[in-house]
Parts: C-alpha cells; sequence; structure tokens
C-alpha cells in the first residue's frame, strides 16, 4: 500500500519535523511505500489573507532536511512548470493540484524527469476523462496507451479527491476509482474528498468526521494508495485544518484500512 501523508503545508521546521517523527511507524512497516507530503505553497487559497507556506527555497530546504534525517521519500505541489527542475533536485514524486491536472506545460515538464508522478483528478473533471492528463505524460515518456501496467511502469498514479457540484461541498463517487484504475494505479485522497470549498467565512472547510468512512470504502472497492493530511491539532493548522485526520487517529484508521485490503 502506497501512503502519502503529512501536513498540508509547511507551517515551520519545527511543526514538521514534530509531525514527521510521529510518522515513522509507517517508514518502518513493510507492507506501506511512505511517502512524508507537506506543500512549501498553497497557490490555491479561497483569500489574500490565506496562508500560503514559507516559499519554494524555505520549503525544499526543509523537505531536503526530513529526506536526510528521517530517510523519508518526500512529495510536494507543483504548480508552475518553471518550477519542476528545482523541485526535482529534492522530491521523489511530483504532485500536480487538481486545478491544473490539465495544464500541458505543466504535465510536459514533470514528465520530462524522472520521478513519480501524482495527478490529482481537478473536482470538475469525470474519472474517463483523465485518461488524457495520463497520456500526456505517458507520451513524453515514450508511451502511447494508458493502461494500468504501462503507468505503473512509467511512475504515474492518478488521485481522486471528489467532485464538485457547485454546492460548495464535495461528493466521492466510488465509481471513479474504478475506472480510473483503468488507466493508472490510483490513490485515493480522503482529507480533500471531504472538503467545503467555498465556506461562507472566506476559508475552505470541511467535515473530517467522514474521512475514515470514505478511506474504508476506497479500501472496499480496490485503490493502490491513500493520502491523508494530518496535524497534531487540526483546529490550529494554517491550512485545511477542518478536514484533516488527527495524527493520533491515523493509526487505527490505517490498520483498518489493511484489514479490508487484506479480504
Amino acid at each position: 500500500m502506497i501512503l502519502l501523508s503529512g501536513p498540508c503545508v509547511i507551517e515551520s521546521e519545527e511543526n514538521i519535523f514534530k509531525i514527521a517523527k510521529e510518522l515513522e511507524k509507517y517508514h518502518n512497516d513493510d507492507a506501506i511505500d511512505f511517502y512524508f507530503k507537506a506543500s512549501f505553497d498553497k497557490a490555491n487559497r479561497t483569500s489574500l489573507e490565506s496562508f500560503r507556506g514559507l516559499g519554494i527555497d524555505e520549503g525544499l530546504r526543509i523537505l531536503q532536511k526530513v529526506k536526510d534525517d528521517f530517510g523519508y521519500k518526500v512529495v510536494t505541489d507543483v504548480h508552475e512548470s518553471t518550477q519542476v527542475a528545482q523541485v526535482a533536485e529534492v522530491v521523489d514524486m511530483l504532485q500536480i493540484p487538481a486545478f491544473l491536472c490539465r495544464q500541458t506545460d505543466l504535465l510536459v515538464a514533470c514528465a520530462e524527469t524522472d520521478k513519480k508522478i501524482n495527478i490529482k483528478k481537478g473536482q470538475f473533471l469525470s474519472a474517463d476523462a483523465m485518461v488524457y492528463p495520463a497520456l500526456k505524460i505517458l507520451q513524453t515518456r515514450g508511451c502511447n496507451e494508458a493502461t494500468y501496467e504501462n503507468s505503473k511502469k512509467h511512475g504515474l498514479y492518478l488521485c481522486e479527491r471528489g467532485n464538485s457540484f457547485g454546492y460548495g461541498n464535495m461528493v466521492v463517487d466510488m465509481r471513479n476509482l474504478v475506472i480510473m484504475r483503468e488507466f493508472a494505479p490510483v490513490i485515493f485522497d480522503a482529507t480533500h474528498s471531504v472538503q467545503m470549498p467555498t465556506a461562507a467565512n472566506g476559508k475552505t472547510g470541511g467535515d473530517s468526521s467522514m474521512v475514515p468512512y470514505l478511506a474504508k470504502g476506497a479500501a472496499a472497492v480496490g485503490v493502490d494508495g491513500f493520502f491523508f493530511e494530518t496535524h497534531f491539532d487540526p483546529s490550529i493548522a494554517l491550512s485545511d485544518g477542518p478536514n484533516m485526520i488527527k495524527l493520533d487517529e491515523l493509526e487505527n484508521l490505517i490498520t483498518k484500512i489493511k484489514k479490508i485490503q487484506e479480504i
């Protein structure tokens, strides 16, 4: 099982290392392919007042230190093609944010590296439409057919994070997991799938109580990995707190997911 987990955004070096230490058990689990996830910049925030992160230079310095100190593989978001080369010097997986999943120059720049790539499905796209972003990566890497086997060979993953229908909420259609898995290994982003993007206070809301149910449902349907943003205290997290899962609740959930997958 692939596991992408960490805080939404790099709030500080101290916070990152505190969380990274608590995730060490997953790195040491032979049944889990663990990646530490944190963003150096959240480029798509609701308002100018929202915290975006520490920026690319400081953020990558901290992620490199996480790699050096813990031996973790790391993943972070890239938002522009001009960022890719610099980010690829540090990370093991490049992540394409959902709203950018069709951006050709960004996809091609990522594909021209030797890094694994996780493309989040845009909340505005149907699952079958994700074959086209997948093909942009695969064709750049010399492969003309989007199949599960080809994508796995070329290090490409597709990530489900729900669909929005204009009601300020996300809806997860479990059929999407089956459809996208025809094109590539699928990672289910359980925490972003409970977002409420247009909360009345100008900040993204969410309902983290639904995270375990969706994650267990995805495990039952069949996926290749999971994405969980986590924090010691989501109520004070500087980004996406309402949809995060608390660190002390994560282990129990992952144990249940593994049991479902074994069945």
